[in-house]
């Protein structure tokens, strides 16, 4: 069975790749996830708040009015916090490209034009085959117009296309007013993948304490079903190759997400979940279920239930809302 497909431009032995998490911190994690046929390992993300805590950090310790910064470097993380500073996060991209014969994905996470943007051409010495940008942006100010929102990432992706020659993808928010027409804007600039979705943690309110709080919740398949919209929609219209992350568990949620027309799935929930092994029995159930169903490739089913085929697919979609709310019974 042939499992193989193409992402960023890199040819890939399957579908399935470990999303963005902590399991890369741990070298015995990654070869782990290697060993059980991850098509490629995905960095965690350095974070921009990491880079410029660091460079506060350094300066205010080479200049006497340090104390001058004490408020500003008290609204970031402590850098203990981080498993990986800046240093080490290169370090361990070109550690883990000395053990792994596949390839190599970093991540960057930021939300301003700065000097992290310039470790992307870090990351890209360090070893990175690729790089997933991920602008981790709230607009929480009811002023601020949608465009400026995308200008805000366009403009990121320009400056980080400026400093690599490798791929770059760019991790989504599901929130923009037309994914679709932004999706086509990263594209024209030169975005090789675009990632549907980023999951944005929302906070809940201690209604004790008054005060928000915060708690990191796995995914399950039910949040696929906003990707698998979105990926049916853009196949065919970029030339950028999609990735589904989130929402990612079983076989069934691979196929799904192929056959809308993903190049490949991300793995995380499910991962920290079952351990780095359990990539081996999706890849293996996939294989499986393609020979059940009579498919020689991956290839051959990929974008089969896309959008694409249909003339119009406002009207697709505006006929099953109207048929999902008929079918609920009281």
């Amino acid at each position: 069975m042939d499992l193989s497909t193409t992402y960023l431009g890199l040819s890939l032995k399957n579908p399935v790749m470990p999303g963005a998490s902590p399991l890369v911190h741990q070298l015995d994690n990654v070869r782990r996830l290697e060993d059980a046929g991850a098509a490629a390992i995905v960095m965690h993300s350095l974070f921009e708040e990491q880079i410029t805590n660091d460079s506060l950090a350094e300066f205010a310790h080479t200049e006497n009015p340090a104390e001058s910064f004490s408020e500003a470097t008290s609204y970031f993380p402590r850098m203990e916090d981080y498993a990986l500073g800046p240093d080490r996060y290169l370090n361990q991209i070109s550690r883990i490209k000395e053990m792994v014969s596949v390839p190599v994905i970093g991540s960057l996470n930021g939300v301003s034009i700065g000097g992290w943007t310039d470790h992307a051409r870090l990351i890209q010495q360090a070893g990175a085959d690729a790089l997933e940008l991920n602008v981790y942006y709230i607009a929480t100010d009811p002023d601020e117009p949608g465009i400026a929102v995308e200008k805000r990432t366009l403009d990121i992706l320009e400056a980080v296309m400026e400093s690599v020659t490798i791929p770059v993808a760019v991790k989504l928010s599901p929130f923009f007013s037309s994914p679709g027409h932004f999706a086509k804007q990263l594209d024209s600039l030169g975005a090789a993948g675009v990632v549907l979705f980023n999951r944005f943690y929302q906070p809940d309110i201690d209604i004790e304490e008054l005060e928000a709080t915060h708690r990191l919740d796995l995914s399950n398949s039910t949040e696929l079903r906003l990707r698998l919209r979105w990926a049916a929609i853009l196949h065919g219209h970029l030339k950028a190759d999609i990735a589904v992350s989130g929402g990612v568990h079983t076989v069934e949620d691979i196929v799904k997400a192929i056959m809308c027309g993903a190049s490949v799935t991300q793995v995380v929930s499910s991962l920290l979940k079952y351990g780095p092994s359990h990539i081996g029995s999706l890849i293996t159930g996939l294989s499986h279920w393609l020979e059940d169903h009579e498919y020689e490739s991956v290839e051959q089913m990929r974008g089969s239930m896309s959008l694409s085929h249909c003339p119009d697919p406002t009207v697709f979609e505006r006929a099953n809302y109207l048929r999902v709310l008929q079918l609920w019974k009281v």
